[in-house]
């Protein structure tokens, strides 16, 4: 059976993907072909209900009459994972594609639509928010493992936390945590740095769930519970390295062009009342709610507050702090009981930052993650299309570069015959599209990411320095702390302490503090 077409759009935060987005869905309702377009959230913030200012919804004025789906349809508390956003899209895209209709996908968290588009790539916790009870015998690998734990780490697995820790909170709960999967599963273990607990967690609980090593599964994952359990549960989705013929179309705008944007943008949002939004996210946590109501209750450390830690929540109520909302940049002005306007512009000035940081992790997910991941995926049969707009330039530009080269290639991909070769399109395109061959099988991307401590930067063992091995070892080790470091540790070899022999030393001299 011939793949059902499908158009997604990614890109960082501000590169106008909802406008594109209406935009080829308005053109496709002209087209006789067609009975116009359906739009699908693909944002995991914008799931949850409020908050509008602080996720950047579109509004209803700005959706021109084009239905929008999974949008502001969970309340808040409620946790809601990648897998459950995709099989919630997969239905609606079902039922657009019976409605002779083109499903559009548009958002900023690229991961979900990598796993609307490939499947077999998701665990367990990825795939529900249920915990299933484990039923699995426990393997040979993994008992002789637990046999040999010190009694400490033995007791941590017999008593384990049923939320991670917070690295920054406790750092000895998170380091233990890391030991204990490094005992049991050493090669998943050097995959995640020890502050990244939910990770760390996680893999423990499919150790716990399963009776098996995480790196067993992954070794063979045709009989492991990482995508398999998806399909097991639902057999008529499993249609091999691909679910659908996809047009992806990736709004990318230089730095130096996007920056001021997203600085205008952040000034965009504090007029239409993202303080006051804060300030109700605070109450939330503070008081554990669900909604600003005082009727409701709910874990505010799921749901949307985690979300939202992942784009900058306080850490004292969030596990995961990565970038963008404005909670934790304004979290101390509003806590103030005499709150100054320095507070308030360090503040704004911080969030910009955020804001221009998480773009950049945007752009990097897109470049390292999703576009390896169809290179391999089309190396057989190209189903997946990836295509560059140029949205730098987007008051002179939008017109020619992105609005007028995206209808010319939707048309072209929905007659099935695609000509514009993506690379092409700009010089920014060739670029940014070429990327260098990545691993994208699971067992070779677990052994490319292992992680190793730097002794020489470590001061302290309980917190030690890791780094990724490859190219983030290697800017480490060029860095000015490390170099620093690594002299004195070699000073102090040799038998010399601050350029003098140890010898020579006067034991009244003063030591630097």
């Amino acid at each position: 059976m011939a793949l059902r077409p499908l158009i997604a759009i990614c890109g960082t935060t501000g590169v106008g993907k909802s406008k594109l987005a209406i935009e080829i869905a308005q053109h496709i309702a002209k087209q006789e072909a067609w009975e116009g377009a359906e739009i699908i959230n693909a944002d995991a913030m914008q799931v949850y209900a409020g908050m509008d200012v602080i996720t950047n919804k579109v509004t209803e004025s700005e959706m021109q009459g084009i239905k929008h789906h999974l949008m502001g349809f969970r309340q808040p508390g409620e946790q809601y994972v990648v897998g459950q956003w995709v099989q919630d899209a997969m239905k609606i895209i079902s039922d657009i594609h019976c409605a002779n209709k083109i499903p559009i996908i548009v958002g900023g968290t690229s991961y979900w639509i990598q796993h609307l588009l490939f499947p077999n790539r998701l665990s367990n916790e990825e795939i529900t928010d249920k915990k299933e009870p484990a039923a699995a015998v426990m393997s040979e690998e993994l008992a002789r493992s637990l046999e040999s734990l010190p009694p400490e780490l033995q007791d941590l697995f017999d008593s384990f936390p049923e939320q991670p820790p917070i690295a920054s909170v406790d750092p000895a709960q998170s380091l233990s945590l890391h030991r204990l999967l490094s005992a049991l599963d050493e090669r998943v273990g050097a995959r995640w740095h020890w502050k990244d607990t939910r990770k760390v967690h996680r893999s423990l609980c499919i150790i716990r769930e399963t009776g098996r090593k995480a790196s067993e599964m992954i070794s063979n994952q045709s009989e492991s519970t990482v995508g398999l359990f998806f399909f097991l549960n639902n057999p008529q989705w499993n249609t091999g390295d691909y679910r659908y013929r996809a047009l992806c179309l990736w709004l990318y705008a230089k730095p130096a062009m996007l920056h001021p944007r997203l600085n205008s943008r952040v000034d965009a949002m504090i007029a239409r009342g993202l303080l006051d939004e804060v300030r109700a996210l605070q109450y939330i946590a503070n008081s554990g709610r669900q909604t600003v109501t005082k009727e409701s209750s709910a874990d505010y450390t799921v749901g949307i507050y985690q979300s939202i830690g992942k784009l900058a929540l306080c850490c004292l109520v969030i596990t995961e702090v990565m970038s963008l909302s404005g909670y934790r940049e304004f979290y101390g002005y509003i806590s103030s009981p005499d709150p100054s306007d320095d507070a308030f512009n360090l503040a704004v000035e911080n969030m910009k930052i955020s804001t221009r940081q998480y773009a950049k992790r945007q752009v990097s997910w897109i470049r390292n993650k999703l576009l390896p991941m169809i290179k391999a995926a089309n190396a057989t049969e190209a189903t997946v299309f990836p295509y560059l707009l140029d949205a730098s330039d987007v008051e002179n530009g939008w017109s020619s570069n992105v609005q007028g080269s995206a209808m010319e290639i939707t048309d072209g991909f929905l007659r099935g015959k695609i000509d514009r070769d993506p690379l092409s399109l700009s010089d920014v395109a060739r670029d940014m599209l070429t990327v260098e061959e990545k691993a994208t099988d699971p067992l070779s991307v677990l052994s490319a990411r292992h992680k190793i401590i730097c002794e020489i930067c470590t001061a302290n063992k309980n917190e030690p320095v890791m780094i990724e091995e490859g190219r983030e070892w290697e800017v480490h080790r060029r860095t000015r702390a490390h170099r620093n470091y690594f002299r004195r540790v070699e000073a102090k070899s040799q038998g010399y302490r601050y350029g003098k022999k140890i010898e020579d030393i006067d034991t009244t001299e003063s030591q630097p503090s």
